[in-house]
């Protein structure tokens, strides 16, 4: 059947919290107190230039719009305003900050940067469409741009495979094969997502994916290094696009 972009209706499920929505807004919760705690923005995830003064009051009130975007996200009442909000907030980080350094410095790098946070704005694009039982051609585009995501993240798995490697825990064997597998498992998923092909299955691997390097990779470096302000931050951007991904379950029917 011709993908159509069906919008999934919001979970039917009783309570205060929506499952669809809330690991998103826990990332999104994390990186705003990261932020707060540091007084710092979210270092190359948020490329504010140091020339923009005062970095002082701008990194409290980026902090406090995750935080309260992220709170709302998570209330089953209250989901589409968060949604909107986050949405907004990281689409301002596409278009005034990683779009400028990839314009002027192209590479896989800093297209790997912009592809991030793409796909947490995409997410929250998705989220008030499927909140609001909306469907039509803008939920393609949605789910399109969202797929390239994963795709840039897989490229940078091979092109970076060696710094990829050493990411990936000691008592793990063979490092490099899983940075060739997880990005080929990345390459899957975003074709599969772009070209509406098992939607559903697709980003419930890729989120379950991205659900274990923040368990098996992101949380020990913590442990490890709790004042960290890099590993903070990588883990809770990591745990934003597996609940981006989660969203992203409900981003249309498959053919």
């Amino acid at each position: 059947m011709n993908d159509q972009s069906v919008a999934a209706p919001p979970s039917t499920q009783s309570g205060w919290i929506d499952p669809d929505s809330a690991p998103y807004g826990v990332g999104a919760i994390g990186l705003g107190i990261i932020g707060l705690v540091f007084a710092s923005f979210a270092l190359q995830w948020q490329p504010v230039p140091a020339c923009i003064a005062p970095h002082g009051a701008l990194t409290i009130v980026s902090g406090l719009i995750l935080i309260l975007g992220g709170i709302a996200t998570i209330l089953r009442r209250t989901a589409t305003l968060g949604a909107v909000v986050l949405a907004a907030w990281y689409g301002l980080w596409v278009v005034a900050l990683h779009l400028p350094v990839f314009v002027s410095a192209p590479s896989v790098g800093s297209l790997l940067g912009l592809a991030e946070i793409v796909a947490l704005t995409t997410a929250g694009l998705q989220l008030q469409y499927v909140r609001r039982l909306r469907t039509g051609p803008v939920l393609v585009w949605v789910r399109i741009l969202f797929g390239l995501c994963p795709l840039v993240f897989g490229i940078s798995h091979f092109v970076y495979a060696d710094f990829t490697a050493k990411m990936v825990p000691g008592w793990i064997p063979a490092p490099l094969f899983w940075a060739y597998a997880t990005g080929t498992a990345h390459l899957a998923a975003g074709l599969a997502i772009v070209a509406g092909l098992r939607v559903r299955l697709a980003a419930t691997l890729l989120a379950t994916m991205c659900g274990l390097f923040v368990l098996l990779l992101h949380l020990p470096r913590v442990i490890a290094a709790p004042g960290s302000q890099l590993e903070w931050t990588m883990m809770f951007v990591a745990f934003s696009i597996t609940g981006a991904a989660w969203i992203m379950r409900r981003s249309g029917a498959s053919r």
